[in-house]
């Protein structure tokens, strides 16, 4: 199972162009979508799911090419968790996931053996005769989230999965996703970086329809190698002074001042040491750079 995209542009009918050109390969495997809030990313996921139909280029998923005869094959494939969802609030989240199920075509028998084990694997089982607007929204993407693996797809998409939970549920959300990835696909969408470091090997980074960045979170990194230095300036004036000749990632006060993290490609011309650089560190510097070659 794997994705090819190429040459893939998307406008909408007011003109605007929300992916330029876009050549991309998502392997099988978790694969992190990375960008800010109007990168693209939503654009494409809807582009995968078959929701939307790009203007020009070509997808293919696992040797089938994204036209509307097939269509209705590719959507047996897959399973999508939107950013925004809104599941039956008058129904509990047993007989949600039911209807859901029976609406994938998975046998009822089937169904509740696999919600039994999402249900737990999420920690909802406990809440399945709640109604769904009694949940609040963290749980509420937990059961978006079941719904996308009752299919068992081979292609899952994952819009900021762990929007809304505490700290100990998303870990618990990301290890379900990567258990999940074996002999899969999942793209894993999201802007939470933690998120991307901690389940995915490879990613795309996306800024206004274009892919600044695809391959391997090692090779992002060392992109960023000699570029990340620390300095320290003795007050908020001095930081001010800096911030027009440098890119500024973070302030610290510390003693004596503040601790400043920059970007920059050569050794800043002030006292200042070099740093192993951050996934964080690593999409600033990559996506600075790129930003004013596009």
């Amino acid at each position: 199972m794997g994705i090819q995209i190429e040459n893939l542009t998307v406008t909408f009918k007011n003109g605007v162009t929300a992916i330029h050109h876009a050549d991309l390969e998502i392997p099988n495997s978790i694969f992190g979508l990375l960008g800010e809030n109007g990168a693209g990313k939503t654009t494409l996921m809807r582009v995968l799911t078959t929701i939307l139909k790009p203007a020009s280029g070509t997808v293919v998923l696992d040797g089938i090419l994204y036209w509307e005869d097939n269509y209705r094959k590719i959507q047996r494939k897959i399973g999508y968790l939107p950013q925004e969802i809104d599941l039956y609030p008058n129904l509990t989240v047993w007989e949600c996931l039911e209807y859901m199920g029976d609406l994938s075509g998975v046998p009822k028998q089937e169904c509740r053996k696999r919600m039994e084990v999402y249900l737990e694997k999420t920690s909802l089982l406990e809440h399945r005769k709640k109604k769904m607007k009694q949940l609040s929204g963290g749980m509420k993407r937990r059961v978006g989230l079941v719904q996308a693996l009752l299919n068992e797809p081979e292609f899952l998409i994952v819009d900021e999965p762990t929007t809304g939970l505490d700290p100990e549920e998303r870990i618990r959300i990301r290890n379900l996703l990567v258990e999940f990835s074996k002999n899969r696909t999942v793209l894993f969408s999201t802007h939470v970086l933690e998120d991307l470091a901690a389940t995915c090997n490879q990613l795309a980074i996306m800024h206004k329809g274009n892919f600044l960045y695809a391959g391997s979170m090692r090779n992002l990194a060392d992109k960023a190698q000699g570029k990340i230095w620390i300095c320290n300036v003795p007050d908020e004036g001095r930081a001010r002074e800096l911030e027009h000749k440098y890119h500024i990632t973070s302030k610290q006060y510390v003693d004596g001042g503040l601790q400043l993290r920059m970007i920059s490609e050569k050794k800043p011309n002030i006292e200042c040491v070099p740093i192993s650089p951050t996934l964080e560190d690593a999409y600033l510097s990559i996506r600075s750079e790129m930003v004013e070659n596009l």
